[in-house]
């Protein structure tokens, strides 16, 4: 049989021992099976009708669909491999262009089509219904019998070739799908003959969501209500100002400008808008980077860094929206029950005031928020106009000349000595410190993600997102700026409030800035007694503006904006959350209802939550951690910038480019940081439940494809390190076996998998092979469709394996291609796994040959090989009741009239992962029995390698290892202490040795008739004829066994009746045989002989038996260096 010709090696060193390649190795000739076939490409197609007829030039031209490119194939674009796919591929392109026929007319929709080109079925040959050949800009024609004058209108047609696979004949089922339908007068009658005409292709009928593609730009029907979508200004800067803008502002800035000054105020105002500041861009280069839908804060962080963080952060930021609007509610009930307490006018007590205004505020606001985006949105620009006025109100203030009782209070308009002595900290009290002052003052800066939060909303988020928040973010910090400013330079930072402290400029005994301006506040600034001034009275503001009442109006808007925003965000990123079904029980909440698709159940969900936590009342220990769960967020949304961007990703390609990788790992970690600077226990328990959700979503690993950057991360990881790998030189200590496993389709031998993945699992390389037999162009389409069903089978089954898969004309040019091209750099495999052959004696003379040639094969490439045989075979393909790869066991089904060149079996992709998985010895717990090993011949150390290998796992932890070994009756303690020497040194922990020496006893008769009778049907009998005469005769037959080669080899093949009879005395009862097998000289040991070694070696043995050979390379070493 013709062989690969042994390639020419580098001159050997001096390492004791020559490769299996070298003793076997002989003179060859002929040319290799393996010849690369010359297939037709796409531009050698013949030329055909088409490419002289205009239309279908104008078509097809360039070997695609559409001419331009269509705005709706990216749009849906998924994965890579998605079967939803808009566009056909080129080789799809090629087999259709190839069946073509006359030009003739179809009709459809009640209109005459021309069609260039006819698709036939795979399974019936009939023609399909619907023409390919009509497409952008083509004109219907008229009907012959309508004449001229009854042309219809021109329209356009697009049609998308999908196909499917048949689950039970895999017969590939090829149907057009009509996506946009043409205007006709009567609608009625076109979406009848639609219906009808999708019934009888048995195709589905179309969704609403098809049916509202076609309404739109049909001037004809009823247009459905647009949504209310906004823009940047009203969709996101004024929403997120006003959920910037809160109590802080007005009740606690002054106050902090009294205690670190006005210089550190700045400093702690813009320490805090630059933490905010870089998130902001990184959200505006996030939502920048692809279209952006709705769920706000985690879609953006969900879609960048996947699932697992996505989900977490999403679950957690929705429940702090929630109880933010409590928080917010609580704070203006607390104003009203405040101003109600002044007047006397208390409705219950204080307790129960806060909870009663507090359940009608809110109220109001759930019943402001269900009467849709566009009254909600009108509220906010209210409570926006009522800040403006405030903030208006202040500043005229300011300059108002001050009234005496004012200046009893501490304002005195403009002064220069006041802003000299407010610009540097008096620092007083407990919290009198600049991280004090910053925890109290950062949660005023927060509030960025209002506009995101709603970016299902919005006209254009990649616009609005960017520009609004940004603009939100510059706006409020100067506010902030002025503020500070404006009122240290009024105000000084004690005042008495009393008319009586008025004394003449300079009168002796007065201490202070105030004297200078006629007032002396000394006595209740030396006892601390102070009850207004900037340290001491939280409604400055409202003291120094032109009308205090206005105040207290923007401290209402404030808080009930904020409140109003969270009650919008949470509901709006909890559907999001909801529909992607990454958490159980909480789809019911993700329906939408109207135009906007308003979440009213998490609406309700959200009411729910925050009368909750109002009914408490007290929120001062709940509120450090919504605070944490905020800057959560802002650490993870900068993370996904920084990770998107480092891992350089062709698909990070964000229009907004003023943004740094940098500046976003740096807002991640003052983010984390302060964090824990505001209350470093909550941050722990922000931390925890993160961590808990991640691993929730870990552990389910839903089915979702975002094209997150952890993807990119990971490829990235890999790539590196396999580089790497191939600079490091290779040591005997770091051998690892690393196994192509001829597995076929993976699920039809499961024992071979489980048997390989076990001591390969996070140790080593393995991989899934498959030859597929048959034309290439056949077989691409199953190619494809297979692949991602045996892996995800593989991920079912928890093998950390790969899958792949080669066309080739013959089983034997297969695996060579596999043994040639399979792994990567330095992970390449260097053992053939294979299942050993049943079916020999009866299998085709030349699927023999190509059987016991592949294992030449592997050794010619320096491989080592491992042949597994199972008493009741390998093969569970027709429990599974699929088609078996013929490749391997084509003769156990001969009613297969194909033979070896039938199609190999396959199984649905969408189905070979869900199917009942075949349990195997190697699943199960094995107990005390043994694992015995034949170590016969010395191959390098891998027979005793892959036992021990296996034995270290926990299902095989408690069996006992056996050795045996040949010896000499005469020297049997010397050479078992020589072998349990050497097994100590190599650290295998194998001390139980036997010596065999009867080994080359002469077997039984019975046995030896037997192997006699196993190879009497391939002997060619040739007696005493001549050389010539016996290389005549087999020259058509090469496996059979000349009488020479008999009587040459008769101590081999004896030796093999006796090893079977020492198996059957010794490991009758073990859970795992691990033999070293012979191997056949190439060119003269014919394959039947071969084979029947084989066959008598491991025949009517109950336990898997193992044929494991190295290919004389040491795999195990006891020194250190």
């Amino acid at each position: 049989m013709a062989e690969l010709p042994v390639p020419d090696l580098p001159p050997a060193r001096c390492s004791g021992r020559f490769t299996i390649s070298t003793l076997l190795g002989m003179e060859e000739g002929g040319r290799g099976p393996y010849t690369p076939t010359e297939g037709s490409s796409c531009d050698s197609v013949q030329p055909t009708h088409l490419s002289s007829s205009t239309l279908c030039t104008r078509t097809f031209g360039y070997n695609t669909v559409d001419v331009v490119p269509a705005y709706e194939h990216y749009a849906n674009s998924k994965g890579v491999d998605d079967a939803r796919k808009g566009r056909p591929s080129l080789a799809d392109l090629h087999s259709i262009l190839k069946v073509t026929g006359l030009c003739r007319t179809h009709s459809i929709c009640g209109i005459h089509w021309p069609c260039c080109c006819s698709l036939r079925c795979v399974c019936d040959g009939s023609l399909c219904l619907l023409p390919l050949g009509v497409v952008t800009g083509a004109v219907p024609t008229a009907h012959p019998q309508e004449g001229p004058g009854r042309r219809q209108n021109p329209a356009v047609s697009r049609c998308v070739l999908k196909q499917s696979v048949a689950s039970r004949d895999s017969c590939l089922k090829s149907t057009l799908t009509c996506l946009a339908l043409v205007p006709q007068p009567d609608p009625g009658r076109l979406r009848t003959s639609v219906s009808d005409l999708q019934q009888s292709n048995g195709l589905p009928e179309a969704g609403p969501e098809a049916g509202l593609e076609e309404a739109e730009g049909e001037p004809g029907r009823d247009s459905v209500p647009e949504p209310v979508r906004f823009g940047w200004v009203k969709g996101v800067m004024i929403r997120c100002m006003l959920n910037i803008w809160g109590v802080i502002l007005y009740l606690r800035l002054p106050w902090i400008t009294a205690q670190a000054g006005i210089a550190l105020t700045w400093v702690i105002i813009l320490m805090s808008v630059t933490v905010t500041t870089i998130t902001g861009l990184s959200i505006s280069a996030i939502s920048t980077n692809g279209k952006v839908k709705s769920g706000g804060t985690y879609f953006l962080i969900s879609r960048s860094l996947g699932p697992e963080l996505g989900g977490s952060i999403g679950l957690i930021f929705a429940f702090a929206n929630a109880v933010a609007v409590a928080m917010h509610t609580v704070g203006f009930a607390e104003t009203v029950r405040d101003l109600l307490q002044e007047h006397n006018s208390l409705i219950v007590d204080p307790t129960n005031d806060i909870r009663i205004i507090g359940v009608i505020t809110v109220t109001v606001l759930l019943g402001i928020s269900l009467a849709g985006m566009e009254w909600e949105a009108k509220a906010q620009i209210l409570f926006f106009l009522v800040i403006l006025v405030s903030f208006v109100n202040y500043l005229v203030g300011t300059v108002i000349p001050a009234t005496a009782e004012k200046q009893a209070k501490g304002f005195f308009s403009y002064r220069a000595d006041i802003f000299a002595q407010n610009f540097v900290p008096n620092w007083r009290g407990p919290e009198g410190s600049f991280f004090g002052l910053f925890s109290i003052f950062f949660p005023s800066a927060t509030g960025i993600l209002a506009g995101a939060n709603i970016s299902g909303d919005l006209k254009d988020p990649a616009v609005a997102i960017p520009k609004g928040t940004l603009m939100a973010i510059f706006w409020t910090t100067m506010s902030y700026l002025v503020l500070s400013a404006t009122i240290g330079a009024c105000v000084v930072r004690d005042a008495s409030g009393s008319l009586n402290d008025s004394v003449a400029v300079g009168s002796p005994g007065c201490e202070g800035l105030a004297c200078s301006f006629g007032w002396n506040f000394t006595a209740c600034t030396q006892q601390q007694s102070c009850r207004y001034g900037l340290s001491n009275y939280y409604q400055s503001m409202s003291m120094v503006s032109g009308f205090g009442p206005l105040i207290t109006a923007g401290i209402f808007g404030a808080t009930l904006s904020s409140a109003l925003a969270c009650l919008v965000s949470a509901p709006k990123v909890f559907q999001c959350l909801c529909k992607d079904q990454l958490y159980p029980l909480i789809g019911f909440f993700g329906k939408g209802y109207g135009r906007n698709s308003e979440p009213i159940r998490g609406y309700m969900l959200t009411y729910a939550i925050a009368i909750g936590f109002i009914l408490i009342a007290e929120l001062n220990a709940i509120a450090p951690i919504i605070s944490n769960f905020f800057l959560c967020s802002y650490a993870l949304i900068n993370f996904s910038c920084f990770h998107a961007s480092i891992t350089n990703s062709p698909g990070w390609r964000p229009s907004f480019r003023y943004y740094s990788k940098w500046a976003a790992l740096f807002g991640a970690a003052v983010s984390v940081v302060i964090m824990f600077l505001l209350t470093w226990w909550a941050a722990l328990i922000a931390f925890s439940i993160v961590v808990f959700l991640l691993g929730y979503v870990l552990y389910k690993k839903p089915d979702v494809n975002w094209g997150s950057s952890m993807q990119a991360s990971s490829y990235n990881m890999a790539l590196s390190y396999s580089v790497g790998l191939s600079e490091v030189d290779e040591h005997i200590k770091n051998y690892r076996p690393q196994c192509l496993v001829l597995t076929g389709p993976p699920n039809f031998r499961p024992a071979l998998v489980d048997f390989v993945g076990t001591f390969t699992k996070n140790l080593s390389l393995m991989l899934c092979g498959n030859v597929l037999i048959g034309p290439r162009k056949q077989k691409m389409t199953e190619t494809q469709l297979m692949a991602d069903g045996h892996t995800k089978w593989l991920m079912k089954r928890k093998i950390k394996a790969f899958y792949t898969d080669v066309v080739a004309e013959d089983l034997r040019s297969g695996v060579q291609m596999l043994i040639q091209a399979a792994g990567l750099g330095k992970m390449r495999p260097n053992i053939l796994v294979l299942g050993y052959k049943r079916n020999w004696q009866t299998a085709s003379p030349q699927s023999l040959e190509d059987y016991v040639g592949i294992l030449h094969d592997a050794f010619d490439f320096k491989y080592g090989v491992c042949l597994m045989r199972m008493k009741e075979g390998l093969n569970v393909s027709r429990v599974l009741q699929a088609h078996v790869n013929p490749t391997f066991e084509a003769a156990e089904h001969p009613k297969n009239g194909t033979g070896s060149r039938a199609a190999p079996g396959t199984v649905e992709p969408t189905t070979s992962a869900s199917e009942q998985q075949a349990s195997t010895i190697f699943q199960s717990e094995q107990g005390k029995k043994t694992i015995d090993i034949y170590w016969l011949f010395d191959d390098g150390g891998l027979t005793l390698l892959i036992p021990y290998l296996l034995g270290r796992k926990k299902r095989w932890g408690k069996c006992k290892i056996r050795v045996f070994v040949g010896g000499q009756i005469n020297r049997m303690d010397e050479e078992r202490k020589a072998i349990v020497s050497l097994l100590s040194k190599f650290r295998l922990g194998f001390h139980e040795v036997h010596i065999l020496p009867d080994i080359n006893q002469k077997p039984r008769p019975e046995h030896i008739k037997r192997f006699d009778d196993l190879i009497a049907p391939f002997r060619l009998n040739d007696g005493f004829k001549d050389e010539a005469t016996v290389n005549e005769m087999r020259q058509g037959c090469p496996w059979k066994i000349s009488d020479e080669e008999v009587d040459k080899n008769r101590a081999k093949s004896l030796r093999q009746v006796r090893l079977n009879e020492i198996l059957l005395d010794y490991s009758r009862d073990a859970a795992l045989i691990a033999i070293t097998p012979p191997i056949g000289r190439k060119g003269r040991c014919p394959s039947s002989l071969y084979m029947a070694w084989l066959e008598t070696l491991s025949q009517d043995l109950r336990p898997p038996i193992i044929l494991t050979r190295g290919n004389q390379e040491n795999v195990l070493t006891f020194y250190c260096q």
